[in-house]
């Protein structure tokens, strides 16, 4: 498998734009964090004013056996970069059960207590959320989620939309 590197002259040089624009660079990793995390701590470090989104929870899915268990403590181990947001997105992408996706709970959990609620957002991942659960249940699904875990209404807010008109004006 060919991965292109982040890192490159190329890719630093859009990355530094992107933070002198005041632009959130957004990545999507797809095949795994562990496959990029290495990059992303290294962009974060050198380009701290470069607001960062990881997509979709950065693919983490509820982790079954110790090499997720540390792919998602290295996840929030990011929340170390003030830059980085993570976005709470594509649930059913993310989730290993079907709508309301209740094992992503543990995980709202604790990027909350990483990273805080302000550094936190729901996406629908529109329109590939509609054949799956519909938009308004996928929205539902977050609720259901935060009330298992007794997250805050102060914090729901910050997730569902606050953070997103704070980061994105």
């Amino acid at each position: 498998m060919l991965l292109l590197k982040m890192t490159n002259e190329v890719g630093k040089a859009m990355f530094q734009r992107a933070g002198e624009l005041k632009v959130p660079v957004s990545f999507m990793c797809m095949k795994g964090l562990d496959l990029h995390i290495s990059e992303i701590e290294q962009l974060c470090t050198e380009f701290p004013s470069t607001v960062v989104i990881l997509d979709h929870l950065a693919f983490c899915k509820p982790p079954l056996n110790d090499q997720e268990q540390l792919v998602f403590s290295r996840l929030l181990n990011l929340s170390r970069f003030p830059q980085l947001y993570v976005k709470f997105s594509a649930l059913f992408r993310v989730s290993r059960e079907k709508h309301p996706y209740l094992d992503l709970s543990p995980l709202l959990s604790q990027i909350v207590s990483s990273f805080g609620a302000n550094r936190a957002m729901w996406g629908s991942d529109f329109p590939y959320v509609v054949p799956e659960c519909g938009y308004k249940e996928g929205k539902e699904a977050v609720n259901s989620i935060a009330n298992k875990v007794s997250l805050s209404p102060s914090d729901l807010e910050w997730i569902m939309g606050k953070t997103a008109m704070q980061l994105l004006q």
